[in-house]
């Protein structure tokens, strides 16, 4: 298990300056969300800035993930927008592309996985037509990521449609594929309560291949500094060590970009208190 920081919690750094900054700290990965400042995946030297980002983190030492959970990047006008889910197939195909592309740079970068989610629903559709759609979606892109030799961990994400583990387990159910696990965001099992949260983790052990952490509290998905919520991180920390997760614990705090130095040196200085435990 590395500890590892998200990159949209630097989003008024240059991703260079914020990798490197990272490294100074003592983390030992970064995980990437790629957005118009960092890698964006429509920019026309893409590749040229995917073999020098790599080559800095080989420098660094820095093990890598690759996000996709930028707010904008495919709409200025809608946030998250468009999604898997979406009724209609040159939208799907945006987000689809975006997720290819996405699968391409990390590749290139030697990341681990690639984590990304449903999305929230637009359209009157029942439940099944939606999970049957998404499911589809998903096993095109773990097709795909295979093809790479790249990992999907998909993240359930409280608003959207696939929200807890017990959606996940729906469609997990229906994607039935090895290229396709699950990223688990502490925060989020805490906020819906889905708890106890070792619990949650020890039985999705067999496909858990991304972890986000952070803390907040019931009921308020809100990303909170350690400390500020209500997350007791010592059951949560250990039960990742029994069951020998061996990827990312990155954390994840978009909004503190404005104190991002700090925010990543306190989360840093927190979390290494239950490593020396």
């Amino acid at each position: 298990m590395w500890i590892g920081y998200n990159t949209n919690g630097f989003a008024h750094h240059r991703l260079e300056d914020a990798l490197c900054i990272l490294a100074d700290l003592g983390y030992q990965g970064v995980a990437i969300t790629l957005d118009y400042h960092a890698l964006n995946p429509y920019d026309s030297d893409l590749l040229r800035q995917v073999q020098a980002i790599r080559a800095l983190l080989d420098r660094l030492g820095l093990r890598s993930v690759v996000e996709t959970g930028a707010r904008f990047l495919l709409d200025p006008w809608r946030k998250h927008q468009p999604t898997l889910l979406d009724p209609d197939e040159s939208k799907r195909q945006r987000r689809r592309d975006l997720l290819f592309r996405a699968v391409t740079v990390a590749r290139e970068l030697g990341s681990e996985v690639v984590s990304f989610w449903s999305g929230s629903v637009s359209s009157e559709e029942d439940r099944q037509t939606l999970l049957s759609r998404l499911a589809d979606e998903c096993r095109r892109l773990a097709d795909h990521a295979a093809d790479s030799s790249v990992r999907l961990a998909f993240e359930p994400e409280p608003g959207m449609f696939i929200a807890t583990l017990d959606d996940f387990a729906d469609l997990e159910g229906r994607v039935r594929h090895p290229a396709f696990g699950l990223t688990v965001d502490i925060g989020h099992l805490h906020c819906q309560g889905e708890l106890p949260i070792a619990e949650k983790l020890c039985a999705w052990n067999r496909l858990l291949w991304n972890v986000h952490i952070e803390d907040m509290r019931r009921g308020v998905h809100e990303h909170l500094q350690f400390g500020e919520g209500e997350i007791d991180f010592g059951p949560v920390i250990e039960a990742l060590k029994c069951i020998g997760y061996r990827g990312g614990l990155c954390v994840e705090l978009s909004r503190h970009s404005h104190d991002a130095v700090n925010a990543a040196r306190h989360a840093l200085h927190f979390l290494r208190r239950f490593y020396s435990a």
